[in-house]
C-alpha cells in the first residue's frame, strides 16, 4: 500500500502540534512548513522547530513577508487585546489572508514533492472567529484544489470540530511534548496568560482536569 504524505503547517503551537503528532500515528510520511511572515515573535518559529525534531519530521522554514501589516500579530507595533474575545467580532490579531497564503505554499510544495495531502490544525470551536478557521472555508479551498492545481493535494482538517478540553486530551493521548509547545501571542520566556490564545488554551487544560506543562517549563 502506497504510504500517504502530508505536508503539515506547523506553528508550534497547541493545535498544529497535535496535528502533526496525529499524523504520525496514522502512518503519514509528513514534511512540517513552518512560516516566518513577519510575525510579532520568533518564539513560536524556535517551538515549531523543536516540536518536529522531537517528532523526527523533516521541515522547511519558508521565509515570507507581509509588509502592509493589517494584524497586531505582524511587527512589534500593535497592541495585542486581553481578555477573553468573543468569536463573533474578528480581532486585531487576525492576519489578513494568512492561511490562504500559506495553503497555497504548500500547494505548490506538495505538487513539487508528490505529497498528497496539506495538514492544518485549524479549529472552528473553541477560536477567535478567524474567518479562515471555519469548515466551509476549507469546504470551499478543496473544491478550488482540484480546479486550481494538477488536483492531486487535498486540505485535512483534523481539529476542526474538537474543543480544546478534546484536542488537550488527544494531545496527551499521542504522547505530544507539551512543554515544548507555545500558544501565545506574545513572545517572552513565558506566556502572558492573558491574550485570547493563552486563554482558550487554559480553557482546554482547564476542562480537561490537566496541568499544562508549558507553564512550567522554563
Amino acid at each position: 500500500m502506497k504510504k500517504r504524505k502530508a505536508a503539515v503547517l506547523l506553528s508550534g503551537g497547541l493545535d498544529s502540534s497535535t496535528t502533526l503528532y496525529w499524523a504520525r500515528a496514522r502512518g503519514y510520511e509528513t514534511h512540517c512548513l513552518i512560516f516566518s511572515y513577519n510575525q510579532r515573535h520568533r518564539t513560536e518559529i524556535r517551538k515549531a522547530v523543536k516540536i518536529a525534531e522531537c517528532a523526527g519530521a523533516p521541515y522547511s522554514i519558508v521565509d515570507i513577508k507581509l509588509p502592509w501589516g493589517g494584524s497586531s500579530l505582524l511587527g512589534k507595533a500593535g497592541r495585542i487585546p486581553r481578555g477573553r474575545i468573543s468569536s463573533i467580532r474578528i480581532p486585531s490579531t487576525y492576519v489578513p489572508g494568512r492561511n490562504t497564503i500559506f495553503i497555497s505554499y504548500a500547494l505548490s510544495f506538495c505538487e513539487a514533492a508528490k505529497m498528497d495531502y496539506i495538514l492544518i490544525g485549524a479549529n472552528a470551536v473553541d477560536f477567535s472567529g478567524y474567518p479562515d478557521c471555519r469548515p466551509e472555508y476549507y469546504k470551499e479551498f478543496n473544491k478550488l484544489l482540484k480546479q486550481a492545481s494538477l488536483g492531486k493535494v487535498s486540505i485535512k482538517t483534523p481539529l476542526l470540530k474538537k474543543s480544546k478540553k478534546e484536542i488537550v486530551l488527544l494531545a496527551r493521548r499521542l504522547k505530544v511534548p507539551l512543554h515544548h509547545t507555545w500558544s501565545c501571542y506574545e513572545g517572552g520566556r513565558r506566556p502572558c496568560g492573558k491574550c485570547d490564545s493563552c486563554l482558550l488554551r487554559a480553557k482546554g487544560f482547564r476542562e480537561a482536569h490537566a496541568e499544562d506543562p508549558a507553564l512550567a517549563a522554563k
